[in-house]
């Protein structure tokens, strides 16, 4: 086995990442080897990238990329469940000074894995960790979403929120989400009510969709105000998620409408060690659902190798992304 492998590394914030062999790491106890076939990018990774993520702190020189698919090479010891040459996928590093998977292999906490969908290519898969989970943990963790329900997700044509839709839909939810009208007709291939944003506001669709009573659970994925907005549309005693709060919130219209509220922090458990089994546990959950045919993550279709990463994260910033970017790492 060789002990080197090509890695892009980031060594100064807002530079172009530099190609380069480095050590190849060896798993230790509790540990697995990845050879990684694909690094889903989140906008998260450009943030990043910049140095304008203080909550997402990853010292450099470092590899980034939050999450993979690929195949066990090795487990290390205590290892149960994984042998080499099963296909796993996770967000398994990226920050904090955890190895990212912009590099051919990855020394990861086997927890943090879980088996790939069969009926998802490496690049699907790798297109749905970080924006699966961020959904999951606010839909069904915190507010407990239920069959009957009327789920409101605030920028559901997103990675988050489609998946929002989709998790919703799959516990028996009645799903609405907003975006602009170019997001319409993918919104409404989800299975959900497509809002146009720009032309209704709050009170109009809240009208429209509840009688005025307001949606049963808002999931933001935008905060500011949107994050307001949602605070509007929940109803008497619901429940507004977000995993973008940001900024200086007035917290007078939920109050009036006794709801509550919680935040989604869904690096924690790669920051602070704690919470990480949860996650392999939930996509074992997504596993589940992608192979009962309930979700499927958009990806865009450009292909990008390792030597066009530039032009991956050039196009989530320029905003001409159609769906999830994914950088081929595998030949």
């Amino acid at each position: 086995m060789a002990k080197t492998m090509n890695a892009l590394i980031l060594e100064t914030h807002g530079t172009p990442f530099r190609s380069t062999e480095i050590a190849r790491p060896q798993p230790r106890s509790g540990e697995i080897l990845v050879r990684i076939a694909a690094s889903g990018v989140n906008p998260l990774d450009l943030k990043i990238r910049a140095g304008q993520a203080a909550h997402a702190r990853h010292p450099l020189p470092a590899v980034l990329g939050l999450d993979l698919a690929g195949v066990v090479e090795a487990v290390g010891p205590g290892v149960v469940g994984f042998l080499p040459g099963d296909e796993v996928y996770g967000m398994t590093g990226g920050v904090g000074g955890l190895q990212g998977s912009l590099a051919e292999y990855a020394v990861v906490d086997a927890t943090l894995l879980a088996p790939k969908p069969a009926n998802l290519t490496m690049r699907e898969a790798a297109a749905m960790p970080l924006v699966f989970i961020t959904a999951w943990e606010g839909l069904v963790d915190r507010a407990r979403v239920q069959a009957g329900q009327s789920v409101l997700v605030q920028g559901g044509g997103g990675g988050v929120g489609h998946m929002a839709i989709q998790i919703a839909r799959a516990f028996g939810a009645e799903v609405y989400a907003t975006d602009n009208a170019e997001k319409r007709d993918f919104i409404q291939q989800l299975g959900a009510t497509a809002i146009d944003f720009r032309t209704s506001d709050v009170e109009d669709y809240v009208t429209r969709y509840t009688a005025s009573r307001g949606f049963d659970l808002v999931y933001d994925t935008g905060g500011g105000p949107m994050l307001d907005a949602s605070f509007r549309a929940v109803k008497h005693f619901g429940h507004v998620v977000s995993c973008l709060g940001w900024g200086t919130h007035a917290l007078a219209p939920l109050s009036f409408r006794a709801a509550t509220y919680s935040g989604i922090f869904t690096l924690a458990p790669l920051l602070t060690g704690e919470g990480r089994s949860h996650y392999g546990d939930i996509l074992r959950e997504a596993t589940r659902l992608v192979e009962t045919g309930k979700i499927k993550p958009s990806l865009d279709p450009r292909h990008f190798g390792m030597e066009q990463v530039e032009a991956a994260y050039a196009a989530i910033e320029s905003r001409t992304a159609n769906g999830k970017i994914v950088v081929n790492i595998a030949a």
